[in-house]
């Protein structure tokens, strides 16, 4: 009934001003040098932190586990070219930054001072939070560090950016009074000085950003990855190191929170990923983004470029007709969802063309309930991205 074609890329018409690359970051390297060398204004990479679990993705009752150990020189090789690569993308005024945990973190800084200095490590940011478990023989892990370096002395900051309003809390020990201008403000005298807190001055963050939790099991943010940073940990990155339209690059892109909250954040974007799970979820992240944005709003369209046709995974993807009823109307081809158990939902499906192997969407589903339909032009081509988020493109044959 279906004809499985290969493609080696996919365009989209909004999706945010960027480009996701599902590839190896060690194979396309050269091709990342060729088009963004020094242009990126800020590069975040979040690594796997290579403590010998499983990453997990979770997708209601269904959960897909990948390894992230690797033997320890191979894990820093790996680092090494990642940090050697985002040092030569960013601009001479732009900002990189590390995430790592405890375990690794004083090779990471090793590794870090040998490619951009010592003299350019600008912080040591300590992002603490309380959520997660609870130890007795010894202190509970609550924090991970993120190293922040500057390209060149002329790295561009801006602490306004990322400014909050001192608030109306209570502070011990000072009179909470209204200026002639309305302005709420606390007061202390000290010898014959008065010293007033005005409830909307700026406070700026320290290099401990004890303010941001971890994203909780049912927090909407949440897409599946166990290992998901939230947004606010990025905006704070972003805003503060970069203007609107600049280039923001995450080499490790996993669940895609630095590509959307670049594109929320009006900054251009580049993410790269070689997991088939990464792919999916960041595609459907950012496509649902602008599905919720108001006809007013600009969108930008967004490439997706394969780096092989499966670049973590020999598995393929299940046939369209284990999920779809195939009816002919209007001249063309109607696939209507069959009830299905929730375990066996596809994640993705759409239609559109395709030019010298590259897949252009025109219509989604990404509403999977029972009934649900997409309707096929002659010769179009269906984009299928199955409950284990392995994907395929299917042409289909003349059945009626």
């Amino acid at each position: 009934m279906f004809n499985e074609i290969s493609c080696h890329g996919e365009l989209h018409l909004f999706g945010g001003d960027g480009e996701v690359y599902f590839a190896d970051l060690r194979s396309i390297g050269g091709e990342l040098l060729a088009k963004y060398k020094g242009t990126a204004k800020v590069v975040y990479i979040d690594p796997p932190f290579n403590t010998g679990s499983s990453f997990e993705y979770r997708r209601g009752k269904k959960q897909l586990a990948y390894s992230d150990a690797l033997p320890r020189e191979e894990y820093l090789s790996l680092i090494r070219e990642a940090v050697s690569l985002s040092h030569e993308l960013l601009a001479e005024d732009g900002t990189f930054f590390i995430h790592i945990d405890y375990r690794l973190s004083h090779y990471i800084r090793l590794i870090c001072d040998g490619i951009f200095g010592e003299d350019m490590l600008a912080n040591e940011i300590i992002w603490t939070y309380r959520s997660g478990g609870r130890t007795v023989n010894s202190f509970s892990k609550k924090h991970d560090t993120i190293f922040m370096y500057r390209r060149s002395a002329e790295a561009y900051f801006d602490i306004g950016a990322v400014g909050m309003p001192r608030g109306p809390e209570r502070r011990n020990h000072m009179k909470r009074s209204v200026g002639t201008d309305g302005r709420v403000y606390y007061s202390i005298r000290s010898g014959a000085k008065e010293y007033r807190y005005y409830e909307d001055d700026l406070i700026y963050p320290s290099d401990v950003w004890d303010d941001i939790e971890h994203l909780h099991q049912r927090d909407p943010e949440r897409t599946g990855f166990l290992t998901q940073k939230p947004e606010a940990l990025l905006r704070r990155m972003i805003l503060s190191c970069s203007r609107e339209g600049d280039l923001v690059a995450d080499l490790f892109g996993g669940s895609g929170t630095t590509a959307k909250t670049a594109a929320d954040l009006n900054r251009r974007f580049i993410s790269v990923d070689s997991g088939a799970c990464a792919c999916a979820v960041t595609r459907r992240r950012l496509i649902e983004r602008c599905l919720r944005l108001s006809l007013y709003d600009a969108v930008s369209p967004l490439s997706i470029e394969y780096e092989r046709e499966s670049a973590d995974s020999p598995v393929r993807c299940a046939p369209p007709e284990r999920y779809f009823d195939i009816s002919r109307k209007n001249g063309g081809t109607v696939l209507t969802l069959q009830k299905l158990p929730k375990e066996s939902v596809p994640d993705y499906a759409a239609v559109g063309s395709v030019t010298n192997g590259v897949f252009t969407a025109r219509d989604y589903l990404l509403r999977f309930a029972e009934g649900e339909s997409l309707a096929m032009r002659e010769g179009e081509v269906l984009h299928l991205v199955d409950e284990d988020l392995v994907q395929g493109f299917f042409e289909i044959e003349n059945i009626f």
